[in-house]
Parts: C-alpha cells; structure tokens; sequence
C-alpha cells in the first residue's frame, strides 16, 4: 500500500491571479492551497485520492472556457499528468516533460518538497465562502475589464 503522505495531486492552470482560481474552487467546490508561479495559479488539492483531483480538473477546465488545464498526480512517487479543455479530457506531454519546463514551485509541491501553505502568495479555499468567492470574481472581472478600457 502507498504511504498517504506519498500522495500528492495539483491542478496547474493559465490563470494569472491566485484569487481568482482560488475563488473558481470554491465555487467548484474544489479543496485546495492556491500558489502562485511564472506559469499561472496552481491548485493544490486538499484530498489528493481516487477521483478528487481528476473532478478538478474537469470541473476546473469548464469554468475556464478554452484554457488547458493539467492535473499531475503522484503516487508514491509515480508521476502522471492528464490535461483537461472544456472539461473534456485532451492529450498532453508526459509529466516528466512538463516537470521539466516547469517553475520549482511546481516540481517543489508534486513531489512533497515544499507545502504549500508555506508558499508566498498562498490562498486557501477554507477560507473562502461561497459567496465571498462570488465577490472575489465580480471584482476581479471589473478590475480586469476596466485596465482594458483604460
């Protein structure tokens, strides 16, 4: 049987403002410590078993209309990735090559180096409520169509 603490599960998306995926979680009801990275927000999931992070990434990959978005699992150490666009699963590069060219942070939290609680920039979807998540976006939609417009 694989150790727990061996298993690790994070979603790796395009969206460049820690709130706002961490907001999109809540309101997916997806559990997770959001960090920051050159990359975009990763979302680290609370409950890295079965289904859990696979829902994410899914559910994720809907709200964010036409983005790619990748879930890396470990398993003991058994790294494995499946990428998800408009919630429909899509063929990515193996986990090795994304681990590769990716920012430490990312290799740092797959692989259990780095907790992510401890990460600058972190937010936690505990302690966000639905309707503070909500909020969380409409200010973040008007903030970004207003630096369009200006």
């Amino acid at each position: 049987m694989t150790d727990p603490a061996s298993r690790r599960a994070v979603v790796v998306t395009p969206v460049p403002i820690v709130e706002a995926l961490a907001a999109s979680c809540v309101l997916a009801g997806v559990s997770a410590d959001v960090v920051p990275s050159e990359v975009g927000s990763i979302a680290v999931c609370h409950d890295p078993e079965g289904e859990v992070p696979r829902k994410a990434g899914v559910t994720l990959s809907q709200l964010l209309k036409g983005g790619l978005v990748v879930v890396l699992q470990n398993e003991g150490g058994q790294i494995t990735a499946t990428g998800f666009t408009n919630g429909a699963e899509t063929e990515v590069q193996e986990a090795g090559v994304w681990l590769d060219a990716a920012p430490v942070v990312l290799e740092d939290l797959i692989t259990g180096v780095a907790d992510p609680r401890e990460v600058e920039g972190v937010v936690s979807t505990t302690s966000m409520s639905r309707w503070r998540a909500a909020r969380t976006l409409a200010k973040i939609s008007r903030q970004v169509r207003k630096g369009r417009s200006g």
